[in-house]
């Protein structure tokens, strides 16, 4: 059973309404309803609430959502899993891939999964390393056998389940057509690299990108600071309607446009918001445009 038919069973058990759950939680109804169609799931704080509210323990309501990492099915894979036993910094150095997913879980292991359609010898080309010092879970991903970093680029995917309760500083160092954090919560989270496509949902946290490629980025769920760091590009970020964020711009020969319903707008943004965009670098463009509300 998923987490939204656990939800809508143990809301319906009670006789309780979306709107009557949607108040407690401090959400809107919309909320309710995109978790209870398998369209996202709560972030950890509304998760512990429905635990509580329910009694049904926070590993029970997401025991399938935990094994996405498995469903998926690819014709070569391999797996390294590492226990973690406190709070860590993580510095992970990925190489090349076509798409790097990074996402939370509730549990105490890192996961580094590398699967791909293509790369049949994939087990002996990438070997994935992964040393616990001094307070610090470090990862790197090295190449073997002629492996390249184009051929990774061209057919690896990449995906790290992080561990949500001993999670510190995270920073991701990857070239990659994809990029997507996806329930995530810590104090800073920094990208280095190249990517051109990025997505972003279900996360809280200072995020920083530091890339010079023109990047299209989608914005869902977010609670923080967006730093983007460029020199001699152009970007898009897409927001969703309603979400609140102040706009500040750095460095030299950077600008910063709007646009609403895929025509210019004027500025949009509010300067008393608590979510930041920030823009810095150099002779770059920043594109923030309106999407559709989020449910």
């Amino acid at each position: 059973m998923t987490f939204a038919e656990k939800l809508r069973e143990a809301r319906k058990a009670i006789g309780m309404s979306q709107e009557a759950l949607a108040e407690k939680l401090g959400v809107s109804r919309q909320a309710v309803t995109k978790w209870e169609t398998e369209r996202g799931i709560p972030d950890i704080e509304n998760l512990m609430v429905i635990s509580n509210l329910f009694g049904i323990p926070v590993d029970e309501l997401l025991s399938e959502e935990k094994n996405t990492i498995d469903r998926k099915g690819y014709l070569y894979e391999s797996r390294t899993e590492y226990d973690v036993d406190g709070r860590k910094r993580f510095d992970l150095k990925l190489g090349g891939a076509r798409l790097l997913r990074v996402f939370g879980s509730d549990g105490e292991k890192t996961v580094i999964r590398l699967a791909s359609n293509e790369l049949s010898s994939l087990e002996s080309d990438l070997k994935v390393k992964i040393d616990d010092v001094r307070g610090r879970i470090d990862a790197d991903i090295s190449r073997r056998n002629g492996m390249t970093e184009a051929k990774a680029k061209e057919s690896l995917i990449i995906e790290v389940l992080l561990p949500l309760r001993y999670l510190g500083d995270v920073e991701l160092e990857c070239s990659c057509g994809e990029l997507r954090l996806e329930g995530l919560a810590c104090e800073e989270l920094e990208f280095r690299g190249k990517v051109q496509k990025v997505s972003i949902d279900s996360v809280e946290a200072e995020l920083e990108l530091d890339c010079d490629m023109d990047m299209d980025i989608s914005l869902g769920s977010f609670a923080g600071s967006l730093e983007i760091n460029q020199i001699s590009a152009t970007s898009k970020i897409t927001v969703p309607a309603g979400f609140a964020f102040r706009s500040v711009r750095k460095g030299l020969s950077t600008s910063i446009s709007y646009e609403a319903d895929g025509s210019p707008a004027e500025d949009f943004s509010d300067p008393g918001a608590e979510n930041v965009i920030e823009f810095n670098g150099l002779r770059s463009e920043l594109l923030i445009a309106r999407g559709k509300a989020r449910d």
